[in-house]
């Protein structure tokens, strides 16, 4: 029952606006909403958003100790634009310690291991006490996500997930993000689609989706927050 109630309302939701999917998360699930944001231009979208719906719901973004300068700076920029209720999520190690542990440059030698230490772990433990979550997932990014559904059960964390803007394409959010004046990553204007940490982000290669900039040159599409990455990958 509670399943085909889901799938219910994830058929519904395909007519909803982002905004009108966004009022009914936070008056579904209140206090026990988190939107989860990188601060891609969804996010800020989604962020905008809020201070009109509950602009104290609370907000998780993974500082993985790896993250472009530009990146900080817009967080910063932010946080005190919105006056958000912002977690700033870290690894339980630092890239000096990790390193000490797992030997240098982990993200180079295993990417899926580095990205279940400081992303896919303490991500779980945030959410703890949670029971619904949004991300800016869009079924334009990439083929992996085409199929994202707007509204379901998120079964790594066992919470409600939302990806609000799914059916937006990236000429809508970016038409939004201009409309209301609002302000992005500087590293789009330097070709820069997808933005992760330093370590694993290059500019959009020539003909290839918005996140082929990610772990470019590798099989790897996907950090393991959305899909989880193979056993071997991270135990090994």
């Amino acid at each position: 029952m509670i399943s085909y109630k889901l799938e219910k309302l994830a058929k519904d939701f395909e007519k909803a606006s982002p905004r009108e999917v966004l009022a009914w998360a936070s008056a579904t699930y209140g206090d026990k909403l988190a939107i989860v944001t990188s601060f891609q231009v969804t996010g800020i979208a989604t962020l905008h958003m809020l201070q009109s719906i509950a602009p104290r719901t609370t907000v998780l973004t993974l500082d993985t100790g790896l993250l472009f300068p530009e990146t900080q700076d817009l967080i910063d920029d932010l946080e005190q634009r919105f006056d958000l209720n912002l977690w700033r999520v870290k690894p339980r190690q630092t890239p000096k310690q990790q390193a000490r542990d797992y030997g240098d440059r982990l993200w180079e030698r295993n990417p899926d291991r580095c990205c279940h230490i400081r992303k896919t772990i303490p991500l779980r433990d945030a959410l703890a006490g949670f029971d619904a979550w949004v991300t800016g997932l869009r079924r334009d990014q990439s083929p992996e996500r085409a199929a994202t559904p707007i509204l379901s059960r998120d079964r790594r964390n066992g919470l409600i997930k939302l990806a609000h803007f799914a059916n937006w394409s990236e000429a809508q959010v970016w038409g939004y993000i201009r409309e209301n004046d609002l302000p992005a990553n500087q590293l789009h204007a330097m070709g820069y689609a997808s933005i992760g940490c330093w370590t694993c982000t290059k500019a959009k290669t020539e003909g290839g989706d918005l996140r082929s900039g990610r772990w470019s040159k590798r099989a790897k599409t996907e950090c393991g927050i959305h899909v989880a990455p193979l056993a071997e990958a991270i135990h090994g």
